[in-house]
């Protein structure tokens, strides 16, 4: 059985039998590895098996080493940077079992900005990755420069031109300083985080006109922002316990009352550049330089 329900439950054994103090650090980022499966379904419809994948920021490596059963040649990029070293103890048992079981990714410790563009990926993607990393541009032009003709660099962040700020369930003032001067007390104690203070320090304050005009620099590139993700997003805000518990209460109950009435479908039709999450496609054109 390749799926990952079958893949979770077995790490999930395998965690509670070696170290059960992750168990909920686990399941926390098992939903994410669920979603991330469900994110990138459409682009491994157009794949075969046996073709080239990176997840840029692989965290604790969960869908990698799935993606691995399913037969796709998986490179997993996580530089572990400021904010997650609670990873570690995690991706090291999940490592542990995934050479036990023949399925464990080629591992990259090193940030997105030094990835050679030469590899050759048929598809490249990220889960709430790219409002992390150091230079936006750096890494898109490094990532896309990976792809094969074709190929697409897919992924999923936080818009910050919607003022909020979903790690630490806050509005934003304009920009980032004037947003942590008002809340700097939340920020630097928020108990839900092993490391706010480097959480925060690593967040770019990325948006959709950033990467559309990153991406309109290179005639080899085509960028495409899809508004479904939204709608997706708030109904499992409506049934997803913990993606819930990660938010306030009042912007839950308030997500609830929208799916009841199914209002939130009306969301697909809110511009891109004013979503408060991106969905992202870049694909290469033509070969890089």
């Amino acid at each position: 059985m390749n799926d990952i329900a079958h893949w979770l439950a077995a790490l999930r054994l395998h965690i509670l039998s070696s170290e059960p103090a992750l168990l909920a650090m686990f399941d926390l980022y098992a939903a994410e590895a669920r979603f991330g499966r469900h994110f990138i379904e459409e682009d491994l419809r157009a794949l075969r098996v046996g073709s080239a994948i990176l997840e840029v920021g692989a965290g604790a490596l969960l869908l990698s080493t799935q993606l691995v059963r399913e037969g796709y040649a998986v490179t997993a990029l996580e530089p572990t940077g400021h904010g997650f070293g609670h990873f570690a103890r995690l991706r090291g048992r999940v490592l542990e079992y995934s050479k036990a079981q023949a399925c464990c990714p080629v591992l990259l410790e090193i940030e997105a900005e030094q990835l050679d563009s030469r590899l050759g990926f048929d598809l490249c993607f990220s889960i709430n990755v790219m409002e992390h990393v150091s230079a936006v541009e750096r890494v898109i032009e490094r990532v896309t420069g990976s792809l094969k003709p074709g190929a697409s660099y897919h992924f999923t962040c936080p818009n910050y031109l919607f003022p909020y700020e979903p790690h630490f369930n806050i509005p934003t003032l304009f920009c980032k300083a004037w947003t942590e001067r008002l809340f700097s007390r939340r920020i630097s104690t928020h108990p839900a985080l092993d490391d706010p203070a480097g959480l925060w320090r690593s967040l770019n304050w990325i948006t959709v006109t950033q990467v559309r005009r990153t991406v309109r620099r290179d005639p080899a590139l085509r960028v495409r922002f899809q508004r479904s993700l939204l709608v997706r997003m708030l109904a499992r805000a409506a049934s997803d316990a913990q993606f819930s518990a990660r938010r306030s209460t009042w912007l839950v109950a308030l997500l609830r009352g929208l799916h009841f009435l199914q209002l939130h479908r009306l969301a697909a039709f809110i511009p891109a550049t004013l979503q408060p999450v991106m969905d992202c496609r870049i694909t290469r054109i033509t070969p890089p330089n």
